[in-house]
């Protein structure tokens, strides 16, 4: 009886092991990583033109945050990368951001995005994932 036990819990601890592949298609419908990085940076320069935010970001190291943007954003959409950065209510302490601030930078998100030809579904996508967080990242 001995046998069949550690033979069913072997097979019972590789099944568990053996997770579903991770959906790593809005991931790759985003162009990968350099994909997303050109994506954010094209926000970040949106970002630069947007009288209604651009002083918001004047202080901020603006390579660490497009570094972090691009591993929060690629972690995301399913890819390999893990997300290092503090939490958006962390990151966002103090900053008293409204849900205009919030809205505009979602608008030079999707800018970036159809000048990149991002499909409008696959934005979509993105922004959903993305949606919870503004609740972290706007004070009321």
């Amino acid at each position: 009886m001995k046998p069949v036990l550690t033979l069913l819990l072997a097979l019972l601890l590789a099944a568990c092991a053996q997770q579903p592949p991770k959906d790593d298609s809005l991931y790759q419908a985003l162009g990968q990583r350099a994909g997303i990085q050109r994506i954010v940076e094209g926000m970040l320069l949106n970002v630069a033109k947007d009288e209604r935010i651009v002083e918001r970001f004047r202080k901020i190291d603006i390579v660490r945050l497009r570094d972090k943007l691009v591993e929060q954003f690629c972690a995301e959409a399913g890819g390999p990368c893990t997300y290092t950065g503090a939490s958006m209510a962390e990151s966002h302490k103090g900053q008293n951001l409204s849900p205009s601030d919030f809205n505009a930078l979602v608008e030079d998100l999707i800018d970036a995005m159809d000048a990149e030809n991002i499909p409008v579904p696959v934005q979509n996508r993105l922004i959903g994932r993305l949606a919870p967080m503004r609740g972290e990242v706007i004070r009321k």
